[in-house]
């Protein structure tokens, strides 16, 4: 495939395609909002929320003019919480289950929960300490949602905690894969200084496996917490991958963070394999990088779709339309190799497989072409397999097999969270969810190393 970012404009003429699409409320909107709460005993909103932040106490603190004593609230609980205020299915989490809901509309918790952890950025705010130093050292390996929540709280604890991640930022998917009109990198990187603060050392552009090694790791730290994440989309598996006009999904994204933009994408017909979070993403940076059609194919229909409502919702704002029950068969190029058709077909679906969704089966005799300049794959990501034997892990298929309350691994020094130990249709992978996890592993250390420290005595 070569090069495929070779055309690229930094800080031109698509920039402006690509700033945050919604604004921050202000000063009024937020104390208006704030006062509608009705701070609920026995909130269920703080029950929805899978790291458990105090959201009656924040937007009160909100409604009293006390904002950064509201981002502290938040915070304390998710050390992702202004990465998560952009990207977490309120609708879904905290926000559905607002008692609102039954008379009029709920408290806007996610747009509150911006003003209060913008206003701590724009200040310059430190909101947290490092604990007293207890003389033990953790590895994490990724900087993640995940990795960052376990190094935050291990930092509190006292523990001496260096992160290796393999980028040349920390943050995981926040700065690096989720796309900069919904989440802007200095977001996620605020939040990685917010950890640094703490005395966390951060190892950039450190591969395990390559630059250091999983066994000194474990020999050399009293804990290690492995949080890396997926890895890259896989092949299609069809003919014709090699022709010019592939595209990862998460390249694709990754480069517009890095406010690069393609220009091969202009008046281009674009069509977007998957139907997840990354093929929304995918499909509307494609529409922002100046394609004249993007379309979504997906083998299952709309009721199978991964993607969050409100991410569908923002996809078909954007124009982007969807083809259900299709696949590709086959892309076909022309004499120069680029891209020019794509083979499809129509699917039906049967039985429900394992995870419980219909089976998508080919419908024989349904094959049709569609022209296309441009194909981006977001059918899932890949595991870090590689990586997971480093460190001689048990696994299924790259899922790490780790106890469901300590995310203890098989090795006894070495605990996991976040993607790596999320298992396909068990639950959802959010990043407030690998942040909890992340929260849940560095407890279960710090128990852990001081029962052992008092055994010792």
């Amino acid at each position: 495939m070569g090069n495929l970012f070779q055309n690229l404009v930094p800080n031109e003429a698509l920039e402006k395609n690509f700033t945050e699409s919604k604004p921050s409320y202000n000063a009024q909107e937020a104390l208006d909002e704030a006062n509608r709460c009705l701070y609920c005993y026995d909130a269920p909103c703080i029950t929805a929320c899978p790291t458990g932040i105090d959201i009656p106490t924040f937007i009160k603190k909100i409604a009293s003019g006390n904002v950064k004593g509201s981002a502290t609230t938040i915070m304390e609980e998710n050390p992702i919480g202004a990465s998560c205020a952009r990207v977490c299915p309120t609708e879904e989490l905290c926000e559905g289950a607002c008692v609102l809901n039954d008379s009029t509309k709920p408290i806007m918790i996610g747009d509150l929960q911006r003003f209060a952890t913008d206003w701590a950025i724009k200040n310059e705010q430190v909101l947290f300490k490092a604990g007293r130093k207890n003389g033990k050292r953790i590895a994490i390996v990724g900087s993640g949602p995940a990795g960052l929540s376990a190094a935050r709280e291990l930092a509190r604890l006292g523990y001496e905690v260096t992160v290796f991640e393999a980028k040349g930022e920390a943050g995981g998917l926040d700065t690096h894969g989720i796309v900069p009109f919904r989440l802007p990198k200095d977001i996620s990187l605020w939040e990685v200084e917010q950890v640094e603060s703490l005395g966390v050392e951060f190892r950039t552009n450190t591969v395990v496996g390559k630059d250091i090694f999983a066994a000194d790791l474990v020999s050399a730290y009293d804990s290690v917490i492995l949080t890396a994440g997926m890895s890259k989309v896989p092949m299609l598996g069809i003919e014709g991958e090699d022709l010019k006009g592939i595209y990862d999904a998460i390249d694709l994204v990754e480069e517009t963070k890095n406010e690069n933009y393609s220009t091969e994408f202009i008046g281009k017909r674009v069509a977007v394999i998957g139907a997840g979070n990354t093929a929304v993403d995918g499909a509307t940076t494609s529409v922002r990088l100046g394609a004249d059609n993007v379309k979504i194919l997906y083998r299952r229909t709309e009721a199978e779709m991964s993607a969050y409502d409100f991410e569908y919702e923002f996809a078909k704002q954007d124009g982007v339309e969807f083809r259900w029950l299709v696949t590709p068969k086959r892309l076909i190029g022309d004499d120069n190799g680029n891209l020019k058709q794509m083979e499809c077909v129509h699917m039906e679906l049967k039985e429900a497989e394992s995870d419980g969704r219909m089976r998508p089966v080919e419908i024989e005799g349904s094959e049709f072409l569609m022209d296309i300049d441009i194909v981006v794959k977001a059918i899932g990501q890949t595991r870090h397999s590689q990586l997971i034997d480093e460190f001689a892990l048990e696994h299924s298929g790259g899922v790490v097999k780790v106890d469901n309350e300590t995310y203890l691994t098989s090795h006894p020094k070495v605990y996991a969270a976040g993607d790596v130990v999320f298992e396909k249709g068990v639950g959802e992978a959010m990043a407030v969810s690998a942040a909890q996890q992340g929260k849940e592993a560095a407890y279960s250390i710090h128990q852990q190393l001081t029962a052992t420290e008092m055994e010792s005595v």
